[in-house]
């Protein structure tokens, strides 16, 4: 080889790497104190080069009633193999078991609809990647919704012939919803908060515990609706409503760019409202209503209430929050110039 096609390949090396120092560097000067969005053809009214920084999610209606869904059944399926386990009520045991393998069912067909049609949802269960929130959580519903029909279908044979055999088939199913119940209740935090929508992955960390209280604070309130009156599904609620009200507090006490979605706007009120009716209020009803016993039973009933409608409208909220957030180019500008004030990445895919 010549020493001429040497030079040539070696200058041709050399531009390729100044190209792509260039494209990582958005072509701003690395010792430039602010980002060069202008050179990069980002901002905060225009996104980049037109384009939003981020992809908005398209998510519909039944996204977020399948985050409420979801919630309810995986909660409710361990209440039952609690209440199983303490020889509680057995009404409260079967109801639980109901209520989870009808909101077991339900699920898939909400994650369906907004798929739009059933192929796409087998094709997710081709593989199983236990770093995919999508992927554990798809695999985790169907071995759910299983488990959780066969505890309650076998659950009402036991009643009618309690033979050993259905009693194990019934204990076992009850125990596999039971443990994929409870990651059913709080990977819907997991899956929004693992994504480049600054709102849900600024609180990463609380979403999965925030989802799981809300699920258990509205499981037990609709089965002390369906007429179960138990004082420790009473404390189960209660538990949770302090749980719901520490999480508002820690989410109001939050002022971020990325936060911002969930204290202004539509957004910001729907948030408020959420929190007010999934923690304070039902949480001072269930206290009032454990130092008079006259109006007990009322006040727990509006408390249920309260919880239900809080821990719905929290799925509504974070998915709208996340809507406005993915439209709000000037958060992601924001966090980079915090991060990496030299650089500034392509929009999302």
């Amino acid at each position: 080889m010549s020493i001429s096609n040497i030079n040539s390949r070696d200058m041709r090396e050399q531009r390729l790497h100044e190209i792509r120092r260039q494209a990582e560097r958005g072509s701003a000067p690395v010792s430039s104190a602010e980002p060069n969005y202008a050179a990069s053809g980002a901002s905060a009214e225009n996104g980049y080069y037109g384009m939003p920084l981020l992809k908005r999610p398209q998510w519909t209606v039944e996204v977020p009633l399948y985050f409420f869904a979801g919630g309810v059944a995986g909660a409710a399926s361990v209440i039952a193999a609690v209440g199983q386990m303490s020889s509680a009520d057995r009404k409260l045991v079967r109801d639980a078991r109901w209520l989870a393998a009808i909101g077991g069912a339900i699920s898939p067909a909400l994650l369906i609809s907004d798929l739009g049609m059933p192929s796409r949802f087998l094709n997710m269960l081709r593989v199983f990647k236990i770093k995919s929130p999508m992927s554990v959580g798809s695999w985790t519903l169907v071995a759910f919704s299983n488990s959780a029909a066969a505890a309650a279908v076998f659950g009402q044979f036991q009643k009618r012939r309690g033979n050993g055999a259905i009693r194990v088939i019934t204990d076992t199913a009850q125990l596999a919803s039971a443990i994929t119940g409870m990651v059913l209740a709080t990977y819907t935090g997991v899956l929004i908060g693992a994504t480049a929508i600054p709102v849900w992955n600024e609180h990463v960390g609380t979403l999965p515990i925030h989802f799981a209280a809300s699920g258990t604070s509205a499981a037990a309130s609709i089965l002390e609706l369906a007429g179960n009156q138990s004082e420790a599904l009473n404390k189960i609620a209660l538990g949770a409503a302090a749980v719901e009200t520490f999480m508002g507090v820690a989410i109001e006490r939050k002022s971020t760019p990325a936060s911002a979605a969930l204290k202004s706007g539509a957004t910001g009120w729907a948030m408020r409202g959420a929190g007010l009716l999934s923690g304070p209020l039902p949480l001072a009803l269930r206290i009032l209503s454990l130092a008079g016993k006259k109006r007990s039973r009322s006040l727990r009933r509006a408390a249920a209430i309260s919880s239900i409608a809080g821990s719905l409208l929290t799925r509504f909220a974070w998915v709208e929050a996340g809507k406005a957030s993915a439209a709000d180019n000037s958060v992601p500008l924001k966090l980079r110039t915090k991060a990496t004030p030299d650089r500034l990445s392509a929009p999302s895919e």
